[in-house]
């Protein structure tokens, strides 16, 4: 008996096992399979994502080269015939000036030929960046379906034996007309595939380029393992394969895909490990399972054995039966029976238990680590369900459309972020991504509206995803913000000088024009040029002068009653110089007008001046008449009464002739002062104009009983001026002098003039002993309309400041309150004496001539 309960026992364990082998590794696989396939269709996405993203940066920098402001002034001028059979222009050794390295600042794989071309697509000029000779498909003719004149095209085609990526945009000169495309070729290789899968390991998953047609691949990400030109029939067996088409890149020839590799080894490892934590466990539950069945059979049957063997004694006492053999061994074997059946489904409990937990576990953390990537991710990401409500909402999101998370769940997103005339394009897009041969995404530009109703340009790429029979939506969204406003800066710079008002033009340093704006006409039409010609002789000259100096240099040019300034700004580094112009007739004209009319103030205030000088100078032209009637008439007495004597008459004409020149020196003197003139000026010695100043005034000075002390130099000091004017001004300073001294005693007046030399400046002092000025008004002094006399216009000073500045001089005041004041003007010398006083020390010290 105890023999077949362990046989029974043995049997049942075995049953269980087959039954958990059916039914949990059913179970366990289908877990694993479904968790597999949602690793590799998000892997495989992903990979997509990084290449589109990849393609998108080429696309972007391909814009900034076409809105580049050197390649729009380097477009202004050229012109290309269609009847014109010349080849392409070559650069092959260099770089062109109009292409910049913007791949190496972002990082981008260099490309390996720039072509520029006419709106035609007519090849006009090539930059060859290695040793391939561009392809000969478009080596002459880029076609059509290469190029698009309002977006940036990006196609990815084989070209002869190798596979480029193509990138086209149109190009604008610096006035905007539309000269052609910009195309960019960049060979797919692996080098380029593992730049666009940067930081991916590719152990893990490896990507390739392949020939929907033939399912051969193109390129891939390592050619050691997956060369080009094998077929995809012969790595199913090492990889689990993934294919998705590029809808972004269509117009190309090829039919490409785009496949992701991931190893069998790594999903077999993945499954190995499954498959032994799953058959360890079913062991263990089997072996439990055998054990508890054959201790319960032994068990029962050890108790059944006893109650026999009861039975047999108590037949073999009352029928005399014999004694079967059974072997029998103490204990309640039902009590312990049914102790191990609670063990046993305690085991089993426990089990599913632990089985629940690490799945949980592993759906937390797989939940954790897409978490993680919402929260860290700098583009929006929305899902969406089929409806188009909200079911999830990143923090970026929230940045960017201005909802909070708990706001936005269950929002409609059409309404409540697009605007009405994005509606229908995002539509568009949904209604694309559904379509299972229009790949994972459908892409496009849109305009947001965010929360406070501002609208903002954004980039949304929407990949569907399929859970059974119902479908959701994500969106991946980015602001373009500043990259619209950074296209819009480039247009606006590339047209800057095009749209100047003021004429900019650009010469070589041969004297070559190579560009003019149209505001340059008047500037062309006298130079007899156009956009290049070589520039009049004098002018080219200009220009290698300003290229020699490294400085800017200024001229002037008139040009049909129109005067223009030119600065010539010279850029040594790229060997050109920039003219900028301006047109300064209205300005001349004004300081033409602005000299006249202080001219005219400067005459009227000689003119009040000499008003009230005109009694003295009434008086100084009455002596010399009254000696001219007194001689004349001693004359006539003598003639007529007989008495005159040759000599004494001889001599009394001599005094009428003097005392006359006298008197015509006077009104010679007034009228040149008086009267109006254009400015003279002419070298003249500083102390005779004092003295002559001194002649107008001894009227004044007589009536205040005063006598002015000349302390001149007593050498010439030789002073290039206008005449009047200085005479004018020092006249001015003497008479307020004189008013001055009419405020104080008679006794106490003193009035003193002091000419010397100072290093290369003539100098004029003239001190009165008056009240003084007050320290407030000695800052004010020279300002207009400023006056310490009752009927004072307070011009005087003003304008004598004006005519001093002008002559390139100073003036300035000294006084003490009290004790008088001390007015200064200094002059530069004439040139000769100028010079030879340069190397002389000073002839009269600084002493204070107050």
């Amino acid at each position: 008996m105890p023999l077949i309960s362990i046989v029974v026992g043995l049997t049942a364990g075995l049953v269980v096992w087959a039954m958990l082998e059916q039914i949990q590794s059913r179970q366990v696989n289908k877990i694993f399979g479904q968790e597999l396939e949602a690793q590799l269709e998000l892997r495989a996405r992903e990979s997509l994502i990084r290449f589109d993203r990849y393609l998108s940066s080429y696309a972007a920098t391909t814009r900034l080269l076409a809105n580049y402001q050197r390649l729009s002034e380097y477009l202004e001028p050229l012109f290309w015939s269609r009847e014109t059979t010349d080849p392409p222009v070559l650069y092959k050794e260099f770089r062109p000036h109009w292409l910049p390295d913007f791949f190496e600042r972002d990082a981008l794989s260099p490309p390996s030929h720039v072509l520029l071309t006419d709106v035609e697509g007519r090849v006009r000029e090539t930059y060859q960046g290695g040793e391939h000779p561009v392809p000969r498909r478009l080596a002459a003719q880029v076609p059509s379906n290469l190029l698009d004149t309002r977006d940036v095209r990006t196609v990815i085609d084989r070209l002869g034996d190798r596979l480029y990526l193509i990138v086209s945009d149109s190009v604008a000169d610096a006035g905007g007309y539309d000269m052609g495309h910009l195309v960019v070729l960049v060979p797919v290789d692996d080098d380029f595939l593992a730049a666009s899968q940067r930081g991916v390991d590719v152990g893990r998953a490896a990507v390739a380029l392949v020939d929907g047609d033939d399912q051969r691949i193109v390129a891939s990400l390592d050619t050691a393992s997956l060369p080009p030109g094998t077929t995809l029939d012969r790595w199913h067996a090492l990889y689990v394969i993934t294919s998705q088409t590029l809808p972004e890149y269509e117009g190309a020839d090829s039919n490409l895909l785009f496949a992701t590799f991931v190893s069998q080894a790594a999903v077999e490892k993945m499954s190995r490990h499954v498959s032994i934590f799953e058959r360890r466990q079913r062991g263990i539950a089997a072996a439990v399972f055998i054990i508890v069945f054959t201790a319960v059979i032994y068990l029962v049957s050890s108790r059944l054995n006893k109650v026999l063997k009861r039975m047999t004694r108590f037949s073999q006492r009352a029928l005399g039966i014999a004694e079967p053999g059974f072997d029998y061994h103490g204990g309640n074997q039902l009590v312990l029976l049914e102790e191990w059946i609670q063990h046993f489904s305690q085991l089993v409990l426990a089990a599913r238990d632990e089985m629940n937990r690490r799945h949980q576990a592993e759906m937390r953390e797989s939940e954790a680590l897409k978490a993680a990537m919402m929260e860290a991710s700098l583009d929006a990401i929305v899902t969406l369900d089929q409806a188009g409500h909200v079911i999830e909402f990143n923090p970026a999101a929230e940045r960017l459309l201005g909802h909070r998370r708990q706001h936005a769940l269950g929002l409609v997103f059409v309404r409540e972020c697009l605007p009405e005339t994005a509606r229908e394009g995002f539509s568009a897009l949904l209604e694309r991504s559904r379509r299972p041969d229009a790949g994972p995404q459908g892409r496009g530009e849109l305009r947001a509206r965010r929360a406070d109703g501002e609208q903002v340009p954004v980039e949304i790429s929407i990949a569907p995803i399929v859970l059974e029979s119902e479908r959701f939506y994500t969106l991946y969204i980015h602001d373009i913000t500043e990259r619209k406003q950074a296209e819009q800066e480039i247009k606006g710079l590339a047209r800057f000088a095009s749209e100047s008002p003021n004429p900019i033009l650009r010469v070589t340093a041969s004297g070559l024009l190579v560009y003019a704006n149209n505001a340059s006409r008047p500037l062309l039409t006298a130079w007899a040029a156009q956009p290049g010609d070589l520039l009049p002789e004098p002018w080219r000259a200009e220009v290698a002068q300003t290229l020699a100096g490294a400085e800017q240099r200024e001229c002037e040019l008139e040009v049909a009653g129109q005067l223009f300034s030119l600065l010539f700004a010279p850029i040594a580094d790229l060997g050109y110089v920039n003219i900028y112009a301006r047109d300064i007739t209205a300005v001349r004209r004004a300081e033409q007008e602005s000299r006249q009319h202080q001219a005219e103030l400067v005459h009227v205030c000689r003119l009040s001046t000499m008003g009230e000088v005109a009694t003295g100078m009434a008086h100084e032209l009455n002596q010399p008449l009254a000696a001219i009637v007194n001689y004349a008439s001693g004359c006539t007495r003598r003639l007529q009464g007989g008495a005159g004597e040759t000599e004494a008459l001889i001599g009394a004409m001599g005094q009428i002739t003097a005392q006359a020149q006298r008197a015509s020196e006077i009104i010679r003197r007034l009228r040149a002062l008086v009267g109006k003139q254009p400015p003279i000026r002419a070298q003249a010695d500083l102390n005779h104009l004092v003295r002559e100043v001194c002649s107008f005034v001894e009227f004044e000075t007589r009536r205040l009983d005063l006598a002015i002390a000349l302390a001149l130099a007593p050498e010439p000091i030789p002073v290039r001026v206008d005449l009047v004017q200085v005479e004018q001004v020092l006249l001015n300073l003497v008479r307020n002098a004189l008013d001055a001294l009419e405020e104080v005693d008679a006794f106490t007046r003193q009035l003193s003039i002091r000419t010397w030399q100072e290093g290369d400046e003539a100098r004029v002092a003239i001190r009165d002993s008056g009240p003084g000025i007050v320290p407030e008004r000695i800052e004010e002094l020279f300002d207009a309309f400023v006056t310490t006399k009752e009927s004072g216009m307070g011009m005087g000073l003003a304008i004598s400041q004006t005519i001093i500045e002008n002559h390139e001089g100073r003036i300035w005041a000294e006084s003490m309150p009290g004790r008088g004041s001390t007015f200064f003007i200094a002059l530069p010398l004439a040139a000769a004496e100028a010079e030879e006083t340069a190397q002389q020390p000073s002839q009269v010290g600084n002493s204070n001539a107050s």
